[in-house]
Parts: structure tokens; C-alpha cells; sequence
């Protein structure tokens, strides 16, 4: 009886001291903090649920979303957006007014804010978050330099700015936090050497300066003695291998600018797990022991200079799953250890020169012994010998340094004594000296059309075509978030992205299915470069990225101007909430379209037919100017294994199709042409036929009957002499046999008079009566073409 009633009362004090806890509020100073972060970050979806009657000590916690308090003071605040990569807060913005708000926070130390839009320049009262111990402001778009204020926050234990754009060098006044033991500043632009004070943080357990600019040596970080991850990736440090304690279980130094041997010492790294220095220039002798690090599961040093003999017995560490030796000077056989055939290792050894029978991926032995050589990678018993040879070469060139000196003193005195005598005998005259004659002129007519073409595109807003690099472009779209993800087709995935300068770019990414090497993919670079005109979403440049191992081309991004008033269709169709275009209008976007036919087939060598066209691939432009967007480009087709004719005039003899490619484009035109004088969506192969015959029959009848076959938006609004003449063209472009469909150049010549009947009918010069008949011209100061049609 007396161990129940003492089990109730236990039981009753915890129901008591959970009350309690519960009934914790938090001060109301912090509750208006709180909501004034709401604002202030555009009350994200994430924030959605908090009101003045939020009791935030009791919030269940969320991947999105955490309020930790102790007592009724907030100690942290973890907030992270919806996605990664989210776009940038309104322009009222202010992260001035966003620390000021969080300075009301006094008890604060853990702060998270990530994936927000946050974005200007982190200010200096950063430093009023006294009580700070855990800084993450990653995947934001701060930028600028980190303020020196932020020495003041001398609790701070970890500082994660990722995925920002940071600039600047590393103050030196990060190396004064006693008790820093992360510090990630990954992804943003810093640039500069590293500072020595790195070398004092001696609690330091983790280092990540990846993907930034940095440059030069680095700093003796010996002190680290509790470091356990350092990553440097994608900087320009170097030449030295780093000086580091052995208590490293992941290591990372790609693609920077080593240049020295790998140290001794790393043999005693007992705990590390993955080593990367891999595309960098290491040299010397490959340490064979570290395939038996008692820890080692990742070790990549493609993409080097080291040298060695490689043995059968060599041992490896039993949990070794990735190695990758490829494009170094390494001779002799590949270790029993690493020819296994599971399929949880990946072992890599191309661009070496082993022992592999049949194996095509091996250099000759000469190979790595010559470029061991050139590299300055010489054993002991050749360096005699070296030495002789390089005295005897010092003495041939000074020899033949002495000897060319002589002979410029010969022909410099002759040479004077010729031109004072040259002097007396000759009066001065000028001398027009032509152009060589192996200078080709078809050589110097390109050249001229080209600069030619450059200047009118450059007159039209569009910059000059350029080689981007991979790094540009994984800033432009925020490595290719999913906020920047446009969509996905036959010839790739779209991309939006803001380059650096702040113009808009879309970027197709096309993921190659062969290899290929640069010479293959060239030409086509060249033919895409030059497709350039007003009436075309033109080209700006081009990135390739390589596969480490050979050098091939494993992705081609290709990146265009970006015309942000979406498709035409969406300007025509009915429902849409934004304004339509007019009959002028129209007429003026079919004259774009078909000057853009116009130079896919005449205006490069060869011409490029059998394009797709769709009405969805016409994009108009800030001044309503329609752009072809998407046309049959040889590379995209050959990769995606299609055929490069058009899909909507398949004939069932291929011959027929390659005879009449060009009319292939002249069909899809006529659609195009439909849709735009009928204002609606046309979706199948029925609703064609249906439309086609319906303005077939509209011709025939009277100007009432056409007005009531029209878009309604249009209607009144129209010369009937316009009309009937896109009304022809239309149908002609539409007919079933490609012999008898006009070419481009009748379609372009029938569109400006439609034009110019319009433009005469605006004006009040004259109106077309429905009596007038075809090919009359209107009363009009134009001098109007007659209709052209030419049946082939």
C-alpha cells in the first residue's frame, strides 16, 4: 500500500514539473522579435503558422523550422526555406534590419538561416549577437566581404557560409576564435591567400574552403592537432603539399596547383578514410602504401605526374571501394588487390603505362619514362649523365648564340651602306604593297562578312560569342538549382541563370551520349556560334566538361539569350490573361518567323532544314519580336539518335524527304500561320484538316463569313485585303504535296504586302472594301508588291 501511494505521488510531481514546463512562455520582447523575422523574410511559407498567439517554447520541431528555448528566453532559432537556392527577397529588403531584429534575441546561440533569399552585405553590428555559438547563413545570396565586427562573437564554435557570394580575402582576425571547431565557407567567391592565423585555431575539427578563388601556399597548419576534414577544392593553391597533423579522416585537394611530391609523413595518416589530390601536378613517386591505410576507402590521384613500378603483390586495405590512378606515369603491373570483380570497388587506371594485355587505355613505356624526363623526374644513375648533357647543350646554344650575333652585325652594316646609297640614287616615293598572295580573298570575304555580322548583332543588344566556364555557370543558376530548372526536352535540359554582369541567360545542358573529343564537336560549336539573327534566340557561348580520365567531352552546355515574354501561342490563345497581339502585330511575327526560315536555309553553308517549327518554339522578345528558339541543330539530333527532318510533313519515301526538306519547314510555317489567324490551339492531326478547310472555305465566301472564322480578338480590327492574303498563304503552305508549296522567299514577299495593305488601311489613306479584288492596290502613297506566288 505505502509503495503505491509512493509510486502516485511520483508520478504526480511529474505531471506537475511537465505542466510546468509546458506552460512556459516565452517574453513578449522575444515574441515581437520573432514576428518582426517574419516580416522581414517576406512571411515564408515556412513561417506560415506563427501569430501572436503562437506559444513558440512549445512548437514541435521541423527539418524547416525549430525554436529551442530555455527558460523564457530563445537560446535557438533554426529556419531553412523550401528549397535550396531560393530566389532573392524583395528589393525593400534589409539584413541590416533582420541582425538589428535578432539583437533582441539576448539569449541567442544557435542561429540558422538558410535557403531565405537573403541577400546585401552582412553589416557590422553582426557583432551585438553577443551570445552566439553557432552561425549557418549558407545558401543565401550574401555577398561582399565578412566585416571584422564578427572578431567580437568570441563564442563562437562554428561558422557555415556556404553557397553565397562572399568576396574578399579571409580576415586574418578568423584565426582569434579559442573555441572554433567548424569552418565552412564552400561555394562563394573569396579570393587571396589564406591567412597564417588559420594555424592557431586549435580546436579546429573541420576546414572547408572549397570552390572559392583562393591562391598561393598554404599556411602551416601543424597547430591544427584535432583537425579531422579538410577540404580545398577548386582553388589555385599550391605548390606544396600542406603541412598537417596526422589525425586527418578526409582530405581533399583537387583541381588546384600542387606541384611537389607527396610527403613521407602521410604514410602515419592512420585515420584517413578519403584522400582526393587528384588534377593537380603532384610528382615523384607514387606511395603504394597508401592502398593499405588502415582506414583508406577513397583514394583518387588521377590526373598527375607521379611515377613508380607498380607490383602484383602490392597489398591493399580490405575496404578500399574507389580508386582511381588514371593519367599519371606509373609502369609495371596492376595489383593482384585491386583486379577484383565486385562491384562494390571501382578501380580506374587508364593513361598509365602498366602491363595490361589487350588493354587499349595504356601508354607505351616510353611514354612515362619521356614524360618523367621532361617533367624533371630523374633517378640517381642518369643524373651524370644528365648533367654532361645539359653542359653540352649549354655550349652548343652559346655557340649558336655567338654566331647569330655576328651574322645580325654583317647584314646590319650592309644594310646601312645599301640604304645611303639607295638614298643618293632614288628620289622617295610611296610604295603600295599588296596583299600576300597565299591569303586566300574567300578567306578574307568571311572574315569581313563575319565582323560584319558581329557589329549588326552587337547593334542589337546580343554580346559577342564567348567560351563560359563551368564555375560561371554553376553561379548563374546556383549549381543548377531546382529553382533555375525551366524544363525538359528531346534536345536536353533548360536552365534560367543571371550571369555575374546581371544579364539573363537560358542554358540547354545536354549530357552526351558518347565521348567525345573536342576536334568531333568543334564544327558543330562553329555552326552554332554563327547561328546568330534577329529573328533567332542566338547562341552567346559555350562550356564544355571533361571527363578527368581521357579528356573527352562528357557534357555540352550551351547557353543562349533569355526572352522573357514566354511563347508566342500564349500571346494569341484564347483564355490567356494577358493582352493578345493585334492583326499588325501578328502579321509583323509572321514576318519575323519567316525571316528566320529564311537565313536557317540560306543564310549559312549548308543550310539548316527540317526544323520542328512549332508555335511554342517562337518566343517574343520586349518589343513583341518573335525569335526562333529551337531548330534542328546536327549535334543535338545525332546525340539524342533522332532524324533530322521534321516530324509534322513525314512522307513515306525518303527520298521525297530530302528532296523537299526546305518545304518541310514551309508546312510548319503554315500551322504556325493557322493558329495565328484562328486564335486557338491546334493539337492533332484532325483539328488541322478541320481548321485548314474551314479558312479554305472562309476564302471563297464573303468578308462577313471571314470576319466570323477569325479570332475574336481581331476582328474588326483587320484590312479583309490583309487578311485574305495570310489567309492564301496560309493554305498554300498547307498543302499536302511539298512540290506545289511556295518558297520562302514568294511567302516573305506576300507578308509584306499583307503589311503593307494593313499599314495603308490604319493610316485612313485608304480602306479595302470587301469588293476589292486580289491583287489591286490600294490608293496609297506605298508602293505596294503584287501577289507572288511561284509553283514548283
Amino acid at each position: 500500500m505505502a509503495k503505491g501511494f509512493k509510486q502516485s505521488l511520483i508520478l504526480l510531481l511529474l505531471l506537475i514539473s511537465i505542466r510546468i514546463s509546458l506552460s512556459v512562455k516565452l517574453q513578449s520582447s522575444q515574441v515581437e522579435a520573432l514576428l518582426r523575422i517574419q516580416s522581414l523574410l517576406n512571411f515564408p511559407s515556412v513561417l506560415s503558422n506563427w501569430s501572436k498567439k503562437t506559444k513558440f517554447c512549445n512548437l514541435y520541431p521541423s527539418p524547416s523550422v525549430t525554436v529551442v528555448c530555455y527558460g523564457n528566453n530563445l537560446t535557438q532559432l533554426h529556419i531553412s526555406g523550401d528549397n535550396k537556392g531560393a530566389p532573392k527577397l524583395p528589393h525593400n529588403f534589409s539584413i541590416d534590419s533582420l541582425v538589428t531584429t535578432l539583437a533582441n534575441l539576448p539569449s541567442l546561440k544557435v542561429l540558422t538561416l538558410v535557403s531565405l533569399g537573403l541577400w546585401g552585405s552582412l553589416p557590422g553590428k553582426i557583432e551585438d549577437l553577443s551570445s552566439l555559438e553557432m552561425l549557418n547563413i549558407s545558401s543565401n545570396f550574401l555577398d561582399g566581404k565578412i566585416p571584422e565586427e564578427i572578431s567580437s562573437l568570441t563564442n563562437l564554435q562554428g561558422i557555415v557560409l556556404d553557397d553565397n557570394m562572399f568576396s574578399g580575402e579571409i580576415p586574418d582576425i578568423l584565426g582569434s576564435f579559442p573555441a572554433l571547431n567548424a569552418l565552412s565557407l564552400r561555394n562563394n567567391s573569396f579570393d587571396g591567400s589564406l591567412p597564417k592565423s588559420l594555424g592557431k585555431l586549435s580546436g579546429l575539427r573541420v576546414l572547408t574552403l572549397a570552390n572559392n578563388k583562393f591562391s598561393g601556399e598554404i599556411p602551416d597548419l601543424r597547430g591544427l592537432k584535432n583537425l579531422e576534414k579538410l577540404n580545398l577544392e577548386n582553388n589555385s593553391l599550391g605548390p606544396d603539399f600542406p603541412q598537417l597533423e596526422n589525425k586527418l579522416v578526409i582530405l581533399i585537394l583537387r583541381n588546384n596547383k600542387f606541384r611537389s611530391g607527396i610527403p613521407a609523413e602521410i604514410e602515419s595518416y592512420y585515420q584517413l578514410k578519403n584522400l582526393d589530390i587528384s588534377s593537380n601536378k603532384f610528382m615523384g613517386p607514387f606511395p603504394t602504401s597508401l592502398l593499405s591505410l588502415p582506414s583508406i576507402n577513397h583514394l583518387n590521384i588521377a590526373g598527375n605526374k607521379l611515377t613508380g613500378t607498380l607490383s602484383r603483390k602490392v597489398s591493399c586495405n580490405y575496404a578500399l571501394k574507389f580508386v582511381d590512378l588514371s593519367s599519371n606515369l606509373l609502369t609495371g603491373d596492376l595489383p593482384d588487390c585491386l583486379e577484383s570483380k565486385s562491384k562494390n570497388q571501382i578501380v580506374r587506371y587508364k593513361g598509365n603505362c602498366l602491363n595490361m594485355a589487350g588493354d587499349g587505355s595504356q601508354h607505351e613505356y616510353s611514354f612515362c619514362r619521356n614524360e618523367a624526363l621532361a617533367a624533371g623526374i630523374v633517378t640517381s644513375s642518369k643524373k651524370h649523365e644528365q648533367t654532361k648533357k645539359a653542359i653540352l647543350a649549354s655550349c652548343i646554344v652559346g655557340g649558336i648564340s655567338v654566331l647569330a650575333v655576328l651574322i645580325f652585325l654583317v647584314l646590319w652594316l650592309f644594310r646601312r651602306v645599301y640604304a645611303k646609297k639607295k638614298l643618293h640614287a632614288k628620289t622617295p616615293r610611296v610604295i603600295s604593297e599588296k596583299a600576300a598572295t597565299n591569303y586566300t580573298s574567300s578567306k578574307l570575304l568571311t572574315d569581313a562578312r563575319y565582323i560584319s555580322q558581329t557589329m549588326k548583332l552587337g547593334a542589337l543588344g546580343i554580346p559577342a560569342y564567348r567560351t563560359f566556364s563551368l564555375e560561371e555557370l554553376e553561379i548563374a543558376t546556383n549549381k543548377f538549382a531546382s529553382t533555375a530548372f525551366m524544363g525538359e526536352g528531346s534536345q536536353g535540359q533548360m536552365y534560367r541563370g543571371q550571369l555575374i554582369d546581371g544579364s539573363l541567360v537560358a542554358i540547354r545542358c545536354l549530357k552526351l551520349k558518347e565521348n567525345h573529343p573536342i576536334k568531333h564537336l568543334m564544327p558543330h560549336v562553329e555552326l552554332i556560334a554563327n547561328l546568330r539573327h534577329r529573328h533567332l534566340v542566338s547562341a552567346i557561348g559555350h562550356c564544355f566538361e571533361y571527363y578527368l580520365e581521357d579528356s573527352t567531352v562528357s557534357s555540352l552546355f550551351l547557353v543562349f539569350e533569355y526572352v522573357p515574354n514566354g511563347t508566342l501561342r500564349s500571346w494569341i490563345s484564347a483564355g490567356r490573361a494577358r493582352r493578345k497581339l493585334t492583326w499588325s502585330q501578328r502579321i509583323a511575327a509572321s514576318i519575323g518567323i519567316a525571316k528566320g526560315i529564311e537565313f536557317l536555309h540560306t543564310g549559312i553553308t549548308p543550310g539548316i532544314f527540317s526544323n520542328n517549327l512549332r508555335i511554342t518554339d517562337v518566343l517574343v522578345d520586349q518589343n513583341l519580336s518573335a525569335k526562333i528558339s529551337s531548330y534542328n541543330l546536327p549535334l543535338l539530333a545525332e546525340n539524342m539518335g533522332m532524324v533530322t527532318h521534321g516530324a509534322s510533313t513525314r512522307s513515306k519515301e525518303a527520298h521525297t524527304r530530302i528532296e523537299h526538306e526546305d518545304k518541310m519547314d514551309i508546312y510548319d510555317f503554315g500551322v504556325i500561320l493557322l493558329e495565328m489567324i484562328m486564335g486557338i490551339q491546334i493539337k492533332t492531326r484532325s483539328e488541322l484538316n478541320a481548321v485548314r478547310n474551314q479558312v479554305q472555305a472562309s476564302l471563297e465566301a464573303d468578308e462577313a463569313t471571314r470576319r466570323s472564322t477569325v479570332a475574336e480578338e481581331i476582328r474588326n480590327t483587320y484590312s479583309d485585303e490583309s487578311l485574305k492574303t495570310m489567309m492564301e498563304i496560309c493554305t498554300r503552305c498547307l498543302l499536302k504535296d511539298p512540290s506545289l508549296r511556295p518558297s520562302i522567299e514568294d511567302i516573305m514577299w506576300n507578308l509584306q504586302f499583307a503589311s503593307q495593305v494593313q499599314e495603308a488601311w490604319q493610316g485612313g489613306e485608304s480602306r479595302c472594301s470587301s469588293s476589292s479584288t486580289r491583287g489591286s492596290s490600294p490608293a496609297s502613297p506605298l508602293e505596294l508588291p503584287k501577289l507572288r506566288f511561284t509553283i514548283h
